[in-house]
């Protein structure tokens, strides 16, 4: 079942949800079938309370699993954690799902409105009901604003709403 995992794609979402040893926790997971926590910092060398921490956001997402035991001479739970690539689809397909309705918020604000702006890089367009109200001068660096085209944001923003809803089938 392994060997249908899209190698790349499970380590960019692991490193995108743990850090950067989440790739080293990955590999380790993808060649034992259940393992825990111990034998993961163990063999990879990654401090144990990092690996729980990207084991917790991974189960987190379901994208991997866990059972637990009871040590019979400690009595301490033990946590064998298991891989689940067949989540990774629907983890994928959720967050292309929040990024689209954030980027659709975006593109709707940014064709509704009218943006003002004093051309200094550190400073922010500013709507015109905002404009008019500061008298179209910076509240930043105080230069008179001017008004600012937005098309190529609007055609970015829409390419990639376009893209998100073709790859989800919308």
């Amino acid at each position: 079942m392994l060997s249908t995992i899209d190698d790349e794609t499970l380590l960019k979402v692991a490193a995108a949800l743990g850090e950067e040893d989440a790739g080293l926790l990955i590999n380790h997971l993808k060649q034992a079938n259940e393992t825990t926590d111990d034998a993961i910092a163990n063999t990879t060398g990654i401090r144990l309370n990092l690996v729980r921490k990207i084991l917790y956001k991974l189960y987190d997402h379901s994208l991997v699993s866990l059972r637990r035991t009871r040590d019979p001479k400690t009595g301490w739970f033990i946590f064998h954690w298991k891989l689940q690539p067949s989540q990774l689809e629907g983890f994928i397909l959720s967050q292309k799902r929040r990024v689209l309705e954030k980027l659709s918020v975006r593109l709707d604000y940014e064709k509704n409105h009218d943006f003002y702006y004093c051309g200094t890089p550190e400073c922010k367009k500013i709507p015109f009901g905002e404009a008019v109200e500061l008298v179209f001068q910076c509240p930043t660096c105080e230069k008179p604003m001017s008004h600012c085209e937005n098309k190529r944001i609007v055609e970015n923003l829409s390419e990639k709403v376009d893209q998100l809803r073709k790859e989800l089938g919308e």
